[in-house]
């Protein structure tokens, strides 16, 4: 393990105990009260939780209202696109990677609602009051506390040319005072399972702000609102197996993605509810692409191949 200024993913507290397919439902039906508005976000991003007493759960909702338009994202909205990404992490077996994430109605119109799996937020009340108006929330949180033990971190600068055992170079990155450091993240199948969804789906906007992990070693990724464009658009700190094989398992998930991708097949179907034809030819491409090269794709080198900023 390189000595590093570690980059701590965020580490989670709260998990349900309990099936994909009921939180799902909960999700989905059941009552949502909005306690607070998370700060710092570019878009309106409302802490909740759905159902009652032991059936409540922590979720994120999204309202397509609060949205901030996006020039090269024309069609569609963010909270459909986040579901999409789910339903291909979902369909490629994968689904533990991204919370249980569904459109659904709520108190300021449909938006994408997900479960809430970070520490959850104090709005200083036990039960919830009156939503709050966009803008004015109840309470206003924090996204959650970094892990106090970054010894897991996936994500870390390093001053040296190399990444050292057990790690992948990203590139160099100037950290001040005319310094610069080795980006690296660890060499971590979940971060490779994730590699591979993010390419599928043309995430333009994967941070390491947006992994978050569990004292039981769960990974999620979370906010996939920029994805699916046509163009290739994949901007990313897991670039560290750009290029390599795809890993065995990578390629039998691809095969199978492909054929869930066909005409008239229920994915196909779900996502032409969520993007446009153009956008679901694409994912059909992509996967075909990474079928055909059996790699890890390369920046394109038309676009800033990481985002800013990266964290």
């Amino acid at each position: 393990m390189p000595a590093a200024e570690r980059i701590p993913t965020r580490r989670m507290t709260h998990l349900a105990g309990t099936g994909a397919d009921h939180v799902r439902r909960l999700l989905t039906q059941g009552e949502l009260t909005v306690r607070g508005q998370i700060r710092g976000a570019s878009n309106a991003v409302l802490h909740g939780v759905v159902g009652e007493g032991p059936e409540a759960l922590p979720c994120v909702y999204k309202p397509v209202a609060g949205e901030r338009p996006l020039w090269d994202f024309p069609d569609g909205t963010l909270a459909q696109r986040e579901v999409a990404a789910y339903q291909v992490a979902r369909a490629m077996g994968w689904d533990e990677l991204v919370p249980v994430t569904v459109l659904r109605d709520g108190p300021y119109g449909e938006g994408m609602c997900q479960l809430w799996v970070g520490p959850v937020p104090r709005t200083g009340a036990d039960e919830p009051g009156e939503p709050a108006e966009p803008g004015e929330p109840e309470s206003t949180v924090g996204e959650g506390d970094p892990a106090s033990d970054a010894g897991d971190s996936l994500l870390a600068l390093v001053e040296t040319d190399e990444p050292g055992p057990g790690w992948k170079a990203v590139g160099f990155a100037e950290v001040g005072e005319g310094r610069t450091a080795l980006l690296v993240h660890a060499d971590d199948p979940r971060l490779r399972r994730l590699a591979v969804l993010d390419a599928v789906v043309n995430n333009g906007d994967r941070k390491g702000g947006h992994l978050l992990t569990s004292r039981e070693g769960r990974l999620y990724a979370i906010d996939h609102g920029v994805t699916f464009h046509v163009e290739d658009r994949l901007r990313t700190l897991l670039w560290g197996w750009a290029g390599e094989p795809l890993t065995t398992e990578g390629l039998e998930v691809l095969r199978r993605l492909s054929g869930q991708l066909a005409d008239g097949a229920e994915l196909a179907g779900r996502l032409a509810e969520l993007i446009t034809e153009a956008e679901v030819d694409a994912v059909r491409k992509r996967v075909g692409d990474l079928l055909a090269t059996g790699r890890h794709p390369l920046p394109s080198g038309r676009w800033p191949a990481i985002p800013w900023p990266p964290v």
